[in-house]
Formats: C-alpha cells, structure tokens, sequence
C-alpha cells in the first residue's frame, strides 16, 4: 500500500490528507457491499481483536463498530465502563497498558474528555480510533457523512452545506467542517450566538460562514445538516427555552424552500424530533439520516480494515478500487482465495 495511504491511528480529520480521505472513503465503497450479500462477512481480520471502549453511552456507534468487526471476521470485545475496573479509581492509561499487555490489535475509545485517544496512542501499540473526544472530534462521523453525500452529490468540489444547531458543543460540526474544507466544500454554520462560538470565525479561511438565521446558511444549500442540541454538555442556559429553540432553530419545511431544489437532509442522531427537525423533515423524501447509519458500517470496516495490521498483507488498491471479495453465497475470501464449491450445493 502507497506510504501516504498509511495510518497507525485515527483520531481526528484534522490530521488526515485529502488523499487519505478519499481513499478511506473509497476502501468503505467497496466494504457497503458487504452489508448486501447472503452472507455478511470476510475473513479480512480473521485472528485480529477489536476493544471497544466506551466512557460515554452510544447506541448507533458501539453497535455500528462492533457489527464492522464482526463482519471482518475480528474478534470484538465490548467493554462496560461502569462494570470496570475504572468505576473502582482506575486511570484511563493504567487501563490502557492493561488492556495493552492482552495484545488487542485495535482499541476503539469514546471519551468524555478531549484529548482521551491522543493518550492512548501515546502508549499503547495497537491502533486507536478515536469514536469521539469530548467536543473535539468525531472522525468516522465525519467519514460516513462525506460517503452519504458523495453517494448523492458525486463531488464535493463548490458542493454548499449548511450546519445547522448545537456547534459549540458539537464534535460531529468540527470534524466535518475539516472535512468538508479539505475536499472543496463550503460550509455555513448556524445556531443560536451562544451555542456558535466566536473562535469558529478563525475557519472562515477554510471556506467556513457564520450565520446568526438559520434562513441565511440554509439559501441555495446541496447539504442541509442539523445537529442535536446536546444537554448533557451544556451546564449553562444557552438559550430560554427548547420551545423557543424549536421556532428559531429547528429545521421545519418552509426552510428547505430556501435551500437547492435536490437538497439532502442529514442528522447524526439520535434526534429530539420537533426540536432541531419537524418529523415531516426526517421522515420525508430528502432524508438520508438511515442511509448514514448504513454507511456508518462501511466506513467503520474500513478503518478497522486499514489500521488493524493488514495493509502489509493485503494490498488496498488506490482510487476506487478497493478490496474485492469473493460470491456472497460463500464465507469468503479475499480475490483469488475462494473456496471449492462441494458437489450438490451452490457457489
């Protein structure tokens, strides 16, 4: 695999090329049609171990890691945080070189603090992914977006998108602004001033706007993508009321009259329906909020795939054309390593 494709650890956009971008995001092309097959599973990572380690509660991610590993045939671990030795006083690095000295392969982290993956791979051999720090980044949140909007826009090249909600206390909005800004996008944000933070202003040379009406970000938007108002980080009252938030902020029909006349709508869940988007939004037409989920396998295959050991062995080619497996009806293998059929059943 090409040296500048290769990643010991993924823990923010911030880090990666553009390069590195779209070859992730063509490595999980490949993997969405996994998910399709008769069988869902390559033996890809046979014989490697997958952590997860969540400090935060996850629904879609955890699960969407764990069925990755799975169907790259890894072995995945799920780690309970409240159930470990960390609700007894343990440090995350003393769990860290614990869980260092059992030989996992990869250790996927979800930390309250910012920062918590850096610390990881500071002493830990296996890959870490970073599943979100804090409000700092979410980088495979990032990665299933840009796969849902090139899946539908083809290029992200003069591509307008529009964010809309919680930024200050949104991770998702970081990374995907340095996404979007490194593959050509222009980005508007927008929310209540309390919740856009002035420093965001210090992006604007990355092709980022600020907006303080959610009319303003969302005129003649390809992208319109909202963010849940994020309550269990905000210990100060950023604005008076979420009925209030809902009438100046929340994303309701008349708004997408505004926006490209083949707009997609996009939320990384889970989504305070009424509040930051009308049901007749998330439920209609423009919305892509499952097919982000179903990409979030893909992208998350991907990355396991690419930093779990295997680039030396097998080789990812470049540009679209990424690892190719075997006919779905058999367990797999990768091209040129299929199994014989036996006499009476099907290949």
């Amino acid at each position: 695999m090409d040296d500048g494709f290769k990643l010991k650890h993924l823990l923010g956009i911030r880090e990666l090329s553009a390069d590195q971008i779209v070859h992730l995001l063509d490595t999980a092309e490949t993997f969405r049609d996994v998910s399709k097959r008769e069988i869902k599973k390559v033996p890809a990572l046979r014989g490697r171990t997958v952590i997860n380690l969540f400090f935060e509660p996850s629904t879609r991610t955890r699960t969407s890691f764990e069925i990755a590993a799975k169907r790259l045939s890894a072995d995945a671990i799920n780690i309970s945080v409240s159930t470990s030795s960390v609700s007894k006083g343990e440090t995350l690095l003393d769990t860290a070189r614990n869980l260092q000295a059992m030989a996992p392969d990869c250790i996927v982290i979800r930390h309250s603090s910012a920062g918590a993956p850096y610390h990881l791979a500071r002493v830990c051999d296996a890959a870490i992914v970073n599943a979100g720090d804090g409000a700092h980044e979410h980088p495979t949140q990032a990665l299933l977006d840009a796969l849902t909007i090139r899946e539908h826009k083809h290029s992200f090249d003069g591509l307008k998108v529009a964010i809309i909600g919680d930024i200050l206390h949104s991770r998702v909005a970081r990374s995907n602004i340095y996404l979007l800004a490194k593959l050509g996008a222009t980005v508007s944000v927008a929310g209540p001033g309390t919740l856009v933070p002035p420093e965001f202003a210090g992006l604007i040379e990355q092709g980022v706007r600020l907006e303080r009406r959610i009319e303003d970000a969302v005129v003649d938007a390809d992208v319109v993508m909202i963010l849940r108002v994020q309550r269990e980080r905000q210990t100060d009252a950023f604005f008076p009321s979420m009925r209030e938030y809902a009438v100046n902020y929340g994303l309701h029909l008349n708004h997408m009259s505004l926006a490209a006349p083949d707009a997609i709508v996009m939320h990384p869940g889970p989504m305070n329906r009424g509040i930051e988007v009308s049901s007749e939004i998330a439920d209609g037409g423009r919305s892509l909020i499952l097919d982000q989920v179903t990409n979030g396998v893909a992208v998350r295959m991907a990355v396991l795939y690419l930093l779990a050991g295997v680039g030396h062995e097998l080789e990812v080619p470049r540009k679209g054309n990424g690892p190719s497996f075997s006919d779905s009806r058999s367990t797999g293998g990768v091209r040129g390593r299929t199994r014989n059929p036996k006499r009476g059943t099907r290949n």
